[in-house]
């Protein structure tokens, strides 16, 4: 099962620094809501809409502050940015009902939610100039790289702790690596593992800005940076690899192939005269096209970050949400998110947008569900359809469930979109089973 296992990368015991200063005890960690609001008075944001049109224009004085070079900047060490925040369901009954789903566990859109908010705060602490209390940086979610759980049940009613730190630097870019425990019996216990990569910009947004060096001062730190140089690289190869850009391995082309001829119906006399399009699904399988959801959000002011655009954390939300729907209806049964991975934020949201999610079961095997959600917004006035984002989750579901089969093949090309959206669902799963 995946589970067995969930990889707490624990840094050094010293690392203990909240945004309250004092005490380790958890009544004294800040909670989700202070993290927000630190957050807008970093940035200067306004919790008025009506304002916030001139917080913004205000920011741009800030231009004055920015480093020319890297190396104008102090470096920093991961515990300068560890931060632990606590999200007490728990001791705070009254919070439970907004992260309360159906089958009385947390909505595990809402802890996409604070992951976000969380990922951003910390590469703030990282980049904080001690002398400005307003930063002149832009920092925004560029890459969710992956969350890996190990833990189907999050329970409601237990305390729930988030740590994180800076892991890898770069020049304008920062992973960050969170983990979040729940309390359990008077221990915290491991629950999820997320990767984020931020990005820093200059204060309207527009251009990268440069973040301080990161410096490793242990033998167990210099793995970790390591690891996320590793990342990097890791991001890059699969980019490359991606199937818009080199053509399906032979092994792959193979498996297409062998789908379709198990989906030919030969009870057609004699075999040249089998049509491409006369198709028969196989036992206990579905054809992709009847494997789709698609949902539709209007972009209220509501949902907006303290850059003026769309908060990321509501992306997710309303992407997983659509994609837990997906793996429900495919697999007739109630699914359990395992990972995600490789989501990437290619432009931002606007206040206004009408936003279009489109929901696709691209793979299965035995229990386990791979959605992607594709992610658009749609101009009314132009009529033009733009990408936002692709999403990746892999889900577990509570049964056996039917094996999705690509129906087209032919036409112009021997493998065709839709078969390609196989192999590339194919491949992302085993990448997260390759990882947990």
């Amino acid at each position: 099962s995946a589970y067995r296992l969930c990889t707490m990368r624990k840094l050094p015991s010293l690392l203990v620094r909240t945004l309250t200063s004092g005490t380790n005890g958890s009544s004294a960690l800040p909670d989700m809501s202070e993290v927000r609001s630190r957050l807008r008075d970093i940035v200067g944001a306004s919790t008025n809409w009506r304002d916030h049109v001139q917080a913004m224009q205000e920011r741009k004085a800030l231009h004055t502050l920015l480093a020319k070079r890297q190396e104008d900047l102090p470096p920093r060490r991961m515990k300068d940015s560890y931060l632990e925040v606590i999200l007490p369901l728990g001791s705070q009954p009254e919070i439970r009902e907004k992260y309360l789903n159906v089958h009385n566990s947390v909505r595990f859109g809402r802890i996409l939610e604070d992951l976000d908010s969380l990922g951003v705060l910390i590469c703030y602490t990282h980049t904080k100039q001690e002398t400005q209390p307003r930063s002149p940086l832009s920092i925004v979610t560029a890459l969710v790289d992956k969350i890996n759980l190990c833990k189907k049940i999050i329970y409601p009613d237990c305390d729930i702790k988030f740590t994180g730190n800076v892991s890898w630097v770069g020049k304008t870019s920062m992973e960050v690596k969170m983990h979040m425990l729940q309390l359990h019996d008077g221990d915290y216990s491991p629950v999820l593992d997320a990767t984020f990569v931020m990005v820093a910009r200059d204060p309207e947004n527009k251009r990268p800005a440069f973040v301080n060096p990161l410096v490793p001062e242990t033998p167990e730190e210099e793995e970790i940076f390591k690891q996320g140089e590793l990342n990097k690289v890791k991001r890059i190869d699969f980019s490359t690899a991606s199937l818009l850009k080199m053509a399906p391995t032979a092994e792959e082309r193979n498996i297409v192939h062998d789908i379709f001829l198990n989906t030919l119906d030969t009870r057609q006399e004699g075999e040249e005269t089998v049509s491409f399009r006369s198709r028969k699904l196989p036992p206990n399988s579905v054809w992709m096209e009847d494997a789709k959801l698609k949902g539709l959000q209007i972009c209220h002011p509501q949902e907006r970050n303290i850059f003026n655009r769309i908060f990321g954390g509501f992306l997710m939300r309303k992407a997983f949400e659509l994609g837990w729907a997906n793996a429900c209806s495919c697999g007739g049964s109630r699914p359990f998110i395992v990972s995600v991975d490789d989501i990437m934020f290619q432009r931002p949201v606007e206040v206004g947008s009408l936003l279009l999610l489109s929901g696709q079961v691209c793979y299965t095997e035995k229990n386990y569900i791979q959605v992607r959600v594709h992610s658009e917004v749609y101009d009314p006035d132009t009529r033009e359809h733009q990408t936002t984002n692709i999403f990746h989750f892999t889900f577990l579901s509570e049964n056996e469930v039917p094996r999705v089969v690509p129906k087209t093949y032919g036409g112009k090309y021997p493998i065709n979109a839709i078969s390609m959206l196989y192999l590339d669902g194919k491949r992302h799963f085993a990448a997260v089973m390759k990882e947990i």
